[in-house]
């Protein structure tokens, strides 16, 4: 699909047809209690359904089992072996920049906001972490693992958000969309994937083109399975970033709940940073990595640190150059950077596994082999926006 403001204002009007459809039944017949109880035991792919389970659930969860038939196992190797690669970058991308990035559009954070879904926001970020380091282990769509079921829960819990936001009236279709439609999903998708390499790149993380096409193919087998329309996702990050542009263009803006969330998680960052000395740096590698006007948009305040900040791309540059010229440095650095991606999970998520369920209201508590080859950098897709 052509990426233009009417094909974009076409994908605000769509939902997920089968998920939405599953959810409608399972509340007409009254049947979401028993789903999510009988739920929390199927965590694994290829798990037995259990006995009782609603057979609109078990129609879905067998028509969702399995990844897209399109699926590249050798670009998801590479998309697996770049993330073992640059973990710890990867979810300091993802917690300082695409949740951020978030809450810049207005009707996203008034959404986030309205089903209470940032109340606790350290729920929101384990889950966001346990979903992705999932989807990068080995074997991810084999029997055994935890990913698959976890998208089918996630595509299912959005649906919900649909649900009772139109049945309760606190949605403005008219005005807003569909929530949580094609074309915020697929924004979504953009945060989790290119503006995550936007953000390796300013950071000044060394990585191949052939490396992030590959990260970003993986988000775009996710987005599959999350009900997202691939015949209207960009193909390649270079389709990528004219949508991202346009996207933001569009909907960007600052907004009384984006300031708010914005603030919650900073309150949530310093809690995890030990002590108190450092908690300024949480302000400003956010306001570093998504721009001064969106850090003002979402008040994010101005610390000493801002300047130190800056120089981080010079000394990730310093360890890159070490991990590019020594296996035993590049062993070294791929370890921490493993062990401080568990550490910060294991710190939000308190050791438990994270389960998706079906909201049956809007509560207040709803809550590998060698490396990639570092020649030919990646340097992401120049603006399209003047």
């Amino acid at each position: 699909m052509t990426c233009t403001e009417e094909s974009l204002d076409s994908l605000r009007l769509a939902g997920d047809e089968l998920a939405d459809a599953t959810v409608a039944t399972l509340f007409e017949r009254g049947e979401v209690g028993k789903f999510n109880t009988l739920m929390r035991y199927v965590s694994t792919t290829g798990a037995p359904l259990p006995d009782g389970l609603p057979d609109v659930a078990r129609e879905y969860l067998a028509a969702t089992s399995a990844p897209p038939d399109w699926v590249d196992w050798e670009e998801m190797e590479k998309a697996r072996l770049f993330f073992m690669d640059n973990n710890v970058h990867i979810s300091t991308a993802l917690s300082f920049a695409s949740m951020p990035a978030c809450y810049v559009v207005p009707h996203v954070a008034r959404l986030l906001s309205a089903t209470h879904g940032l109340k606790y926001p350290s729920k929101r970020m384990a889950e966001t972490g346990q979903f992705t380091v999932y989807l990068m282990q080995p074997g991810a769509f084999e029997a055994g693992s935890r990913f698959i079921p976890a998208a089918q829960k996630v595509r299912l819990l959005h649906a919900s958000i649909r649900h009772h936001l139109a049945r309760e009236g606190r949605w403005d279709t008219g005005a807003l969309g569909t929530p949580i439609c094609q074309e915020d999903m697929i924004g979504g998708q953009m945060f989790f994937s290119l503006l995550v390499l936007d953000s390796l790149h300013r950071l000044g993380v060394h990585m191949s083109a052939e490396g992030a096409e590959s990260y970003y193919y993986a988000w775009r087998v996710v987005g599959a399975m999350l009900g997202i329309d691939q015949d209207a996702v960009p193909a390649n990050t270079l389709e990528a970033r004219r949508f991202l542009d346009l996207y933001m263009v569009r909907h960007m803006g600052p907004s009384a709940e984006g300031a708010h969330l914005t603030r919650q998680l900073i309150d949530l960052y310093e809690e995890v940073v030990p002590g108190t000395l450092f908690d300024p740096v949480v302000s400003s590698l956010i306001r570093y990595l998504v721009g001064d006007t969106c850090a003002d948009w979402l008040e994010v305040p101005r610390t000493s640190w801002d300047s130190v900040v800056k120089a981080m791309p010079h000394v990730l540059g310093v360890l890159e150059s070490i991990e590019d010229s020594s296996p035993l440095g590049a062993w070294a650095l791929d370890r921490l950077g493993h062990l401080t991606t568990h550490l910060e999970l294991s710190s939000l998520t308190r050791g438990r596994v994270m389960h998706y369920a079906i909201p049956e209201q809007l509560r207040k508590d709803y809550d590998v082999s060698d490396a990639l080859p570092r020649n030919s950098r990646w340097s992401p897709p120049p603006s399209t926006v003047s």
